[in-house]
């Protein structure tokens, strides 16, 4: 075991390393680094990337954001403040569904003052204090994005553009998941665990239309129909 990380996962080890390098070579400037993903769960496995956080006392210091291989393995590296992180900590967009699991599941390489495990309570406290009507609200942005992708898609299919129609109706599938995500309050370690999960990764023009017309039945039922008047359109 290193810093209660399995040490046969090269990954893992890989890592630890980075994390070693980035606080010898920035050493007044890391306020902490982490690790999200699957590493953080506990569930890496040989297709696995690494996704390391790292936070700063101060904007543009320390190492530049940056995803590539190293070693052979797909590294994210993600850096801003630690007054930055927490700012996002504390906002529910629209695409929370995707996001939430990066405030709620990091595992601390090096967090001396328990940065991370401020931000999951500010995330918690946050999710206990928004309105129903915020995540309804979030909900229609996103069926709009999924029903508008869906429509697209037809029309490409209908004009023998198989491929530009698939691009659009993954992106409907991602938006419906997000929806679903929305109105149950779920988040998602990422888009594809959101379509599994949902039950719309197989989901074709049909049943995706389906699942669309369900939700606008939901979103309608909760006071944020997805057709309104115009006065409706800046609530």
């Amino acid at each position: 075991m290193i810093d209660g990380i399995d040490a046969s996962s090269p990954r893992a080890a890989l890592a630890v390393r980075l994390s070693d390098a980035v606080r010898s070579r920035w050493p007044a400037d890391v306020h902490a680094v982490g690790i999200r993903g699957s590493l953080a769960h506990g569930d890496d496995s040989e297709t696995s990337d690494v996704n390391l956080v790292v936070l700063t006392l101060r904007p543009r210091t320390g190492p530049k954001s940056s995803l590539r291989k190293v070693d052979g393995v797909p590294v994210e590296l993600e850096v801003l403040t630690a007054d930055e992180a927490l700012a996002q900590a504390r906002q529910l967009t629209p695409r929370w569904p995707l996001l939430a699991d990066r405030y709620m599941t990091v595992y601390p390489l090096h967090d001396p003052t328990g940065c991370f495990k401020e931000h999951r309570e500010a995330h918690q406290d946050l999710l206990a204090e928004a309105r129903p009507a915020e995540f309804t609200q979030l909900a229609r942005h996103n069926w709009a994005i999924a029903n508008g992708a869906r429509q697209r898609a037809i029309r490409l299919a209908q004009w023998h553009d198989t491929d530009a129609a698939l691009v659009m109706i993954a992106q409907a599938r991602v938006n419906a998941a997000l929806v679903t995500g929305f109105l149950t309050r779920t988040w998602f370690r990422n888009a594809v665990d959101a379509v599994k999960h949902t039950g719309v990764a197989a989901a074709d023009m049909q049943e995706l239309g389906a699942i669309l017309r369900y939700q606008a039945e939901e979103l309608a039922a909760r006071g944020r129909p997805i057709d309104g008047t115009l006065g409706a359109l800046f609530d």
